[in-house]
C-alpha cells in the first residue's frame, strides 16, 4: 500500500478577513493575539503580526483537520503538527507551507515514517516502520521513493543492498539471525501483466527484481559499502547506508500519502504515491544445501527464504 499524505486544505488568505476578536496595532491591523472565524467556516486562534498569522497558532478546518504550530506571514513555517480528517498526523518541520526537514508521519494504518522531508515527500534519510509485520526499511529516499543504500529488517533476517525506484538492484546479501549470509545480486527484468479494462484485456510490462544467489558465508559486519568484486549499480542516492533498520517490505504496504500541501476547499483523500508489496518473514532454521543458485524473482526469493527457515 502507499502512505497517506497531506490533504488539499488551503487556509484562508489574508484578504478573507471574516470575523475577528483580538488585538490590533495603531493602524488597525490584526496584531498580537486574536481569534478569527473565516468566511469558509475555518477558525484560527493565535498570534498575528501586521494582519497576518505569525507566530504560534491553531488553525481548524471545517472538515475536522487542524494545524497546531508556527506561522510566518500566513504560512506554516517552523515546527508544527498537522492532524488530518482520517486521524493520520504529521509532527515536524515546515517551510513555506510544506513538510520540509525532519518529521514523523503517523499513518492511519499505524505505520510510521521518521526522517527527512522535502516538498511534502520523503526525501533524504528515513525509516519506514510497517506495523502489520513489524518490519522496517532504513535508508535513502528520493522524491518519496526508496533509492540508494538501505537495509530491510525482518523479524529474523534482513536484506542489505541498494535500491532504485523502490526496487532492489545490484549486489547485496541476506543476513540470517542463525549466523550465515547469502550473497547474490538483484537484476531487473520485465514481465507481462494482464489487466482488464472496459471488457478488454490488455497486457502491460512491469519491472520485476530477480535474485541470483552466489555464495554462503559466515556473518560479517554490515558496512555502508558493497563488496568490491561486485559491479556497481546505477541506482541514484548516497552510497552510505543508514543504521541497522529497514522495512520488511520491498515497497511500502501502508496507505500512501499524496504529498501535497494543505489546500483550502474540499479535503481530498490523501493520494497514493507508492504502491508496495510485502516480504514474508521466515522462521528459524536454515538449510545450506537448499540455497538456489539460479535466478528467482524478488517475491519468489522472499518466499524461498521463508521456506528455508521453516
Amino acid at each position: 500500500m502507499s502512505d497517506l499524505g497531506s490533504e488539499e486544505l488551503e487556509e484562508e488568505g489574508e484578504n478573507d478577513l471574516g470575523e475577528y476578536e483580538g488585538e490590533r496595532n495603531e493602524v488597525g491591523e490584526r496584531h498580537g493575539h486574536g481569534k478569527a472565524r473565516l468566511p469558509n467556516g475555518d477558525t484560527y486562534e493565535g498570534s498575528y503580526e501586521h494582519g497576518k498569522r505569525h507566530g504560534q497558532g491553531v488553525y481548524k478546518f471545517k472538515n475536522g483537520a487542524r494545524y497546531i504550530g508556527e506561522y510566518v506571514k500566513n504560512k506554516k513555517h517552523g515546527h508544527g503538527t498537522f492532524i488530518y480528517p482520517d486521524g493520520s498526523r504529521y509532527e515536524g518541520q515546515w517551510a513555506d507551507d510544506q513538510r520540509r526537514g525532519y518529521g514523523v508521519y503517523h499513518y492511519v494504518n499505524s505505520d510510521t515514517y521518521a526522517g527527512e522531508w522535502l516538498a511534502h515527500r520523503r526525501h533524504g534519510q528515513g525509516t519506514y516502520f510497517y506495523a502489520e509485520t513489524g518490519s522496517k526499511y532504513v535508508g535513502t529516499w528520493v522524491n518519496g521513493r526508496q533509492e540508494g543504500a538501505a537495509e530491510l529488517i525482518h523479524l529474523n533476517h534482513r536484506y542489505q543492498g541498494k535500491f532504485s525506484n523502490k526496487n532492489p538492484v545490484g549486489p547485496g546479501k541476506y543476513v540470517f539471525d542463525i549466523g550465515c549470509e547469502q550473497h547474490g545480486e538483484y537484476r531487473l527484468t520485465h514481465a507481462e501483466r494482464g489487466e482488464e479494462e472496459e471488457g478488454e484485456e490488455t497486457t502491460m510490462m512491469t519491472v520485476v527484481p530477480k535474485w541470483r544467489a552466489t555464495k554462503i558465508t559466515e556473518l560479517a559486519l554490515w558496512p555502508p559499502t558493497l563488496p568490491n568484486e561486485q559491479p556497481p549499480t546505477d541506482g541514484p542516492g548516497p552510497e552510505e547506508a543508514p543504521g541497522p533498520e529497514g522495512g520488511g517490505e520491498l515497497s511500502e504496504e501502508g496507505q500512501a500519502l499524496a504529498d501535497v500541501s494543505e489546500g483550502e476547499t474540499d479535503s481530498m483523500r490523501p493520494g497514493q504515491d507508492d504502491g508496495d508489496g510485502t516480504w514474508e518473514e521466515g522462521r528459524e532454521d536454515f538449510r545450506y544445501d537448499a540455497i538456489d543458485q539460479g535466478i528467482v524473482s524478488f517475491e519468489e526469493e522472499e518466499s524461498k527464504q521463508s521456506e528455508l527457515l521453516e
